[in-house]
Parts: structure tokens; C-alpha cells; sequence
């Protein structure tokens, strides 16, 4: 039996070949880039997602994660909190990817470095090389591989947009152990502190909304001179500031299907909308599971509508949530609802998760 393939060495891929490794198996691991970037998604990570990466030898407090605790929520000029179920953390992809790599290298997966130009049963064909295998793992994140594209059906598509604001004393009071949901018309921002004190701010937005300010610096600056609270956040923001972007994401999407020996991980596997905060939960949950499934001789077929069973629940959720979030009005009835009732934002953080 030829070496399983895993094509992306993100927490999905990782978590995967960690898991085989663990059992004796050799993955090779195809990754574009040698060095560990730091990709848009996945600054926050869950208590359940902190306690799945435990399990496979990396452990987030280690590593300088920045302990949350508190749900901030904000709407116009209102203003709601809700205590977590369990501490979470924010550590930015870089630091967490990293840490993933090196545990998953030293238990004897083999990296490789290829860009995939396409993807067929049994085969990648890389830039560099064609790669064969009986099982690939495919753990290419957002970003979908010809032969393997998830569909794009949606009239006004999401979009994605991320900065880092520098540390800053003013900004770590302002946030503190929270991790903030600013809600906008058409949009939202989830902020969270990072392990150098820095700020991760992601945004996901509906292309219209986009388009209404012309480019994503002129968005954000927009949203600074409509919304006090988000305001006094992006006053630490440098003139120079990188901004990340990544175009047509499918939230809600769940694969229930795939071809026979490719197992479809993370957001290859399920689109959780971004402000569930559990982006990094699907990822590891799918990587482990998966693994384990081909470890015990499971069909990828199997598998799959398995998984797509088991993250319906919380996509679904996340998806309604998403969609009152970004509607001004229902945003508004929402932080009030959440007020009254304080134990309404911590059941639905709760059925949220994977």
C-alpha cells in the first residue's frame, strides 16, 4: 500500500498525519510554501478545540496563546457580553501551524514542498512532480484545487478581509479576554488578541457591501467613521497596514461526497461560517477523525457523509446566526435578547461547536 497523501500542512492536514504517524504510518505532507505562513483564518480557537490539540502533543498556553473568556457583542451604539463556557485562547495561525508542522515532522511524516496545479483519483499533479497514492487527504483550506472545486452558486458571495493591529497598552484594555463580534450592515468583524499582544481583526462581508466602499482599506475606514465602538479599535491601526483578503468563500457548505480514497478535510470538508469562532475545531476534528477512519480501514465515501452529519448541526446554527448578524435590524434584536437572556449567547456558542 503506497504512503498516504496529505495535501495542505494546515491544522486539518497536520492533525492528520500527526495522527497517522502516531500509529506507524508515513504521510507525506505536500505544502506550497517552506516556510509557516500566517493564513486569514483561525485566530480564535475554542476550549474544544484547545483540548483536541492537547491530545496530539501541541499544547496552545505553551506556545504564548492569549487566554479569552468573555463574548463581546456589538450592534450600533449597543453593547451586550456573555462569559464563555470554558476558556478559550487567540494564537495567531503562524504560531499555531508551526507548532503543528514540527510535532507532525517529528513523529516521522515526511514533508514535502509542491504547489498542486490539479487534483484526480489517485493522483496530484504538483508543479514540481506527479504525485500517486491509494488515499489523499485533502487539507487545501479555503483555497479549492482544479479537479476538486467546491460549488459557488451564491448571488452576493462572501468575501473575507484580515489585519493585525499592532500591540498596543490602549488596545489590550480595550479588548482584554474577549473576543469581540462587531456587527455591521451587510457585514461583521471578529477581534481577539494574539500571543504578541497584537490585534487579529477578520471580516467577512458580502461582495455588494464591498463594493458600496470601493476596496477594503476604504471598507474598514468607512466602518471606523459609522461605528464608535469599532473606531476606537482601528485608531491603533498604522497607515501601512497589510491587508489580507480571500474572495468567494462558501459558508454553510458541507461535503456529503467524495470520490473513493480522497477524504475531504477542514473547510474542504465544511464552511463553518467565521463568526462560530470554530473554523480550527472542524479542522482538527475532521484531520483526526479521518485519519482514524483510514486507520481502521473506513471507505472515504463512508466517512464523509459521517462528517457531514456531524458538522450539520453547528454550520446550521452558525449559519443563522451569520444571517441575523449582518441584518442591522435583527442584529439590534439579538444583543437585546442576548442581554435579557444571559444565558442565550452561551447555549448558542455551545451548539455551535463540533
Amino acid at each position: 500500500m503506497s504512503a498516504p497523501l496529505i495535501l495542505g500542512a494546515g491544522p486539518a492536514g497536520c492533525a492528520a498525519a500527526i495522527t497517522l504517524a502516531e500509529q506507524g504510518r508515513t504521510p507525506i505532507l505536500i505544502d506550497r510554501d517552506v516556510k509557516v505562513g500566517d493564513p486569514l483564518c483561525g485566530g480564535f480557537m475554542s476550549w474544544r478545540t484547545v483540548a483536541a490539540l492537547r491530545e496530539l502533543g501541541v499544547d496552545p498556553t505553551a506556545l504564548g496563546a492569549h487566554r479569552v473568556e468573555r463574548l463581546m457583542l456589538f450592534a450600533g451604539d449597543r453593547e451586550a457580553q456573555a462569559r464563555l463556557p470554558e476558556a478559550a485562547w487567540g494564537l495567531s495561525r503562524h504560531a499555531l501551524d508551526t507548532a503543528l508542522r514540527a510535532r507532525a515532522i517529528s513523529l516521522g511524516a515526511r514533508l514535502e514542498i509542491d504547489r498542486a496545479r490539479s487534483l484526480s483519483s489517485g493522483r496530484i499533479e504538483g508543479e514540481r512532480q506527479e504525485w500517486r497514492g491509494d488515499t489523499i487527504f485533502l487539507a487545501t483550506g479555503k483555497h479549492d484545487v482544479r479537479g476538486e472545486t467546491r460549488p459557488r452558486e451564491a448571488s452576493d458571495p462572501a468575501l473575507g478581509v484580515r489585519v493585525r493591529i499592532p500591540a498596543h497598552p490602549d488596545l489590550s484594555r480595550l479588548i482584554g479576554d474577549a473576543i469581540e463580534l462587531h456587527l455591521f450592515d451587510g457585514a461583521y468583524a471578529g477581534i481577539v488578541l494574539q500571543e504578541d499582544g497584537s490585534a487579529n481583526v477578520c471580516l467577512a462581508l458580502r461582495k455588494s457591501r464591498l463594493s458600496r466602499d470601493g476596496s477594503p482599506l476604504e471598507l474598514l475606514r468607512s466602518l471606523a467613521d459609522r461605528y464608535p465602538a469599532f473606531a476606537e479599535r482601528w485608531r491603533h491601526a498604522p497607515d501601512d497596514l497589510a491587508i489580507d483578503t480571500v474572495g468567494s468563500v462558501p459558508y454553510g457548505w458541507i461535503a456529503d461526497g467524495t470520490d473513493p480514497g480522497l477524504y475531504r478535510l477542514g473547510d474542504q470538508a465544511a464552511v463553518i461560517p467565521s463568526l462560530a469562532g470554530e473554523g480550527m475545531g472542524i479542522a482538527i476534528a475532521s484531520g483526526r477523525s479521518a485519519a482514524q477512519a483510514f486507520l481502521e480501514g473506513k471507505a472515504a465515501p463512508v466517512w464523509q457523509g459521517e462528517f457531514a452529519r456531524r458538522a450539520a448541526r453547528p454550520v446550521t446554527v452558525a449559519e443563522a446566526i451569520w444571517k441575523a448578524a449582518e441584518t442591522p435590524g435583527l442584529a439590534r434584536l439579538g444583543l437585546a435578547a442576548a442581554t435579557l437572556i444571559p444565558g442565550l449567547a452561551t447555549m448558542a456558542m455551545r451548539a455551535s461547536r463540533i
